[in-house]
């Protein structure tokens, strides 16, 4: 719905943008021509702003008083803000740049039902909330291993913009108890510009390997010496895990590697193979579908290689997933991963100058939690 605003010297209607409309709707609305629109399409600087929009953005026109379009104004980005002037000799564009302040948010949280309920309960978004799962997913599984009464501190920044909030930005810093044991998060920037997050001890929270390759709803067989085959019908060994997922739920690399093998294969139907390095390899099986990465070509930790489905030999959807260590399966579950290696000393030794304050701010909100609960 428009909403008429006063600003500058004109009248300006803003405009939010509903789902499924386009920059060009809008603006033919409003009197904007299909070659002024162009003409603010053929500046490289506004393409993502005008051909990229989404529910909630806003674009402001002004109007004379015989309804004739005197100009208009957009957001290119949080800190430009384009105003585009329409008389007798054409159109005219300026931009001013739009301060953004950045600002420190702390929250703590125990987990009583969820940890989207918990967070939320905390002040924390939804997105926030998956950033918070995502730092602590190498040593902590969120689908298996929360409790009632885990509990965690964050400290991570908003960005506000003339005194709103525009989003939450970063995690700075975390802890997170889980089963009575505190992990730890803080964000640190080498001197390369490379950034993740690091245990207290300058150590990379990102493992050679992430413990569970897919988003999934349950384990639907674990790894088992012994298993009688749900199709075959005898008992053989079933040398992997199998996660429940819905069909077409995306399958990530467990680790950085080159893919071996892409295709199928009896019982497992479309599969992939990543050999990691220094011995170890990974299977994943029953995929509707691959992606677009080819045999030979390297992947990254995390990036897509599949889709779950049910090929092969299969009841229901799921991913049937395999570790190997010099060709030897070992249960996903419970094998010993490698661990990452320590920041070398001047690097750790610039990473505790950084982290000591947030380490120091994250102490005494805990000491406050606890005081508080007594």
């Amino acid at each position: 719905m428009p909403d008429s605003r006063a600003g500058d010297d004109l009248n300006w209607q803003t405009i939010t943008v509903s789902s499924g409309q386009t920059v060009g709707a809008i603006f033919h609305a409003q009197g904007v021509s299909g070659n002024d629109l162009q003409r603010l399409l053929d500046d490289a600087a506004n393409t993502s702003a005008l051909v990229r929009i989404h529910p909630g953005e806003e674009f402001a026109f002004a109007h004379a008083a015989d309804g004739h379009l005197t100009a208009l104004r957009f957001d290119r980005d949080e800190k430009t803000r384009v105003t585009v002037n329409f008389d007798a000799d054409g159109m005219r564009q300026t931009t001013a740049a739009r301060a953004v302040e950045r600002r420190t948010e702390v929250a703590h949280g125990i987990i009583t039902e969820s940890l989207f309920d918990a967070a939320n309960r905390a002040g924390m978004d939804d997105a926030m909330v998956i950033k918070l799962a995502d730092a602590f997913g190498y040593d902590i599984d969120f689908a298996q291993d929360l409790r009632p009464g885990d509990s965690f501190t964050v400290i991570y920044d908003s960005l506000w913009r003339e005194g709103e909030k525009l989003r939450d930005g970063d995690i700075q810093a975390a802890y997170f108890v889980n089963r009575g044991k505190r992990f730890s998060a803080i964000r640190y920037t080498d001197s390369r510009g490379g950034t993740l997050f690091y245990s207290v001890d300058g150590r990379p929270l990102r493992k050679s390997f992430l413990r569970t390759p897919v988003e999934f709803t349950r384990i639907s067989s674990f790894f088992s010496l012994a298993r009688r085959h749900p199709i075959l019908g005898y008992t053989r060994a079933h040398q992997g895990v199998d996660y429940a997922a819905p069909t077409g739920t995306p399958i990530h690399a467990a680790g950085d590697g080159r893919i071996v093998f892409r295709g199928w294969q009896h019982g497992y139907g479309n599969v992939v193979i990543i050999d990691h390095g220094r011995h170890y390899s990974t299977l994943y099986g029953h995929m509707s579908r691959f992606a677009a990465e080819k045999v030979g070509q390297r992947v990254r930790q995390g990036q897509t290689i599949g889709f779950v489905g049910m090929t092969g030999l299969a009841t229901g959807p799921h991913l049937h997933y395999e570790f190997r260590v010099d060709g030897t399966h070992r249960n996903p579950l419970t094998v010993t991963l490698p661990k990452p290696e320590p920041l070398p000393a001047v690097e750790l030794a610039r990473f505790r100058q950084q982290a000591a304050p947030m380490l120091a701010k994250l102490d005494k909100l805990d000491s406050l939690q606890l005081a508080s609960a007594k």
